[in-house]
């Protein structure tokens, strides 16, 4: 089917209250290159997604409430590591790409060069020191000795995670939608055989495995998409003379990486908190199962910012006060057209939904409620975390994660012994006041731009910033 059949297709499916929107946008350049970008996210997201999310009920079902439990917390062991992995490299590359790929070619090879290297290294260092660390985590903290080999053979996932990351990063900042969209999909339908398949033959291991081998084939078809799009836009990738662009990294990249860590390692404390409890790999199942359609249902928004954050570089590199305005307003209107009605439709339906994943789990449909709210409030708070990122204010989102940590920890203490309700219901509660930051922040920010893209103090070299507690994306 041609794109522009595809693209008519799609518009007939547009309820007519968004086509108003849809017209609105078609209206601006700015509006023409985010609806572009989200089309095709989209268009290798829905089909992805919604074969994941299938595979998922379906291995619930095969492996039982404690085995897909024991699945979460490994996936959360494997999330938390994995912070590190990346090395913020996909954020970093997103926003360095996107600004250099036309004004200094050279330097976004040398740049894209170095995030490869410290994807790398950073990468293996940690699937090492996971392999190592697993028997002392799995007997100490998540009170579950057996996970010790699954917990191991994960150590490939997260060294392919790493790598992968850095050079999807890499394409959302040549904005190659279209070619993020296709390995998306075919990484999607080859999930769904291997994960579905290994937990028929082999339980928890083989669904691993499986997600080793989808992972590994993401990652080799990202690495020939970027080689590609590095050539269609003549930039040389050039690593004899990319470690002059470490200053970059350690601007950018630490704080990015130390706000991630914050967050997963938050996720994988309360996680680990929950399943010290009494029956508590049974609530993890139940959290894990409620936490899949948290992931469907954010994906959509989370992959239109991935469209947004180029813009946004580029639009406040350039001091463009009017257009970074216009595109949050955007930005939001379609992440809250995107994600809201799902969640109202989800909650709605939510004892039948937990009921698919087996008996065990039609009582856990409070905590799917609960989960949702959270997704929809993060659906808000994204695009303002993506226009403080846009800005290179790193630092200040780094605390206010460590303030969103220190609420989700404290609260879910106070709730832990409700179960899985409890530790949604904190998560729900940290969200909440996140977004209330990210608000009152990214307006400031806006707020004290020049004509040439720097604030009073002209602190726009300066990288402080921010990233979204947005690190629950589990595989």
């Amino acid at each position: 089917m041609e794109v522009s059949s595809l693209k008519s297709k799609v518009r007939e499916m547009i309820p007519d209250a968004l086509h108003e929107l849809r017209a609105r946008l078609e209206s601006t350049s700015i509006g023409k290159r985010l609806l572009h970008g989200a089309f095709w996210s989209t268009m290798g997201t829905v089909g992805a997604r919604a074969l994941a999310l299938v595979a998922a009920v379906l291995a619930a079902r095969i492996l039982g409430k404690t085995h897909y439990g024991e699945l979460g917390i490994i996936q959360s062991t494997v999330g938390m590591f994995g912070t590190l992995a990346g090395f913020g490299m996909g954020t970093t590359t997103a926003k360095f790409v996107a600004e250099l790929r036309e004004k200094d070619p050279a330097k976004a090879g040398r740049v894209i060069a170095l995030s490869s290297l410290v994807s790398w290294a950073a990468s293996s260092g940690l699937a090492i020191v996971l392999i190592f660390a697993a028997s002392w985590l799995c007997k100490n903290t998540l009170a579950a000795p057996h996970l010790t080999s699954e917990l191991q053979y994960s150590a490939l996932l997260l060294l392919l995670s790493g790598v992968n990351g850095a050079q999807i990063g890499v394409l959302f900042g040549f904005e190659a939608f279209k070619a993020v969209a296709r390995v998306n999909f075919l990484a999607g339908i080859l999930n769904f055989p291997l994960t579905v398949g290994g937990a028929l033959l082999f339980g928890l291991p083989g669904i691993i495995v499986g997600m080793i081998l989808a992972q590994g084939a993401g990652c080799v078809l990202n690495r020939f998409a970027l080689v590609r799009e590095a050539k269609l836009h003549n930039i040389p990738i050039s690593y004899s003379s990319c470690l002059a662009e470490l200053p970059v990294v350690w601007k950018f990249s630490v704080p990015a990486v130390l706000a991630h860590l914050v967050i997963s390692s938050v996720n994988w404390a309360a996680a680990s908190m929950l399943v010290r409890q009494p029956n508590g790999y049974s609530e993890m199942g139940a959290y894990n199962a409620a936490n899949q359609w948290f992931n469907a249902l954010m994906w959509l928004p989370y992959m239109f910012s991935t469209a947004v954050l180029p813009i946004f570089a580029e639009r406040l590199g350039a001091g463009d006060r009017p257009g970074s305005v216009r595109l949050l307003r955007m930005s939001v209107k379609v992440n809250t057209l995107a994600a809201f009605p799902f969640v109202i439709l989800g909650c709605l339906l939510s004892p039948y939904i937990m009921m698919c994943y087996g008996p065990g789990f039609r009582s856990a449909w409070p905590t799917l409620v609960v989960v949702l709210i959270a997704a929809g409030l993060l659906s808000l708070d994204i695009p303002a975390g993506e226009l403080i990122t846009a800005s290179g204010r790193m630092w200040a989102g780094f605390c206010a994660n460590v303030a969103w940590a220190v609420l989700y920890l404290g609260v879910t203490a106070l709730l832990l012994k409700w179960g899985s309700m409890g530790l949604a219901s904190a998560r729900m509660v940290a969200y909440f006041a996140h977004v209330i930051w990210s608000f009152s922040y990214s307006y400031l920010v806006v707020l004290k731009m020049k004509g040439d893209g720097t604030t009073p103090s002209g602190d726009a070299g300066a990288l402080g910033a921010y990233v979204s507690p947005e690190a629950d994306f589990n595989a």
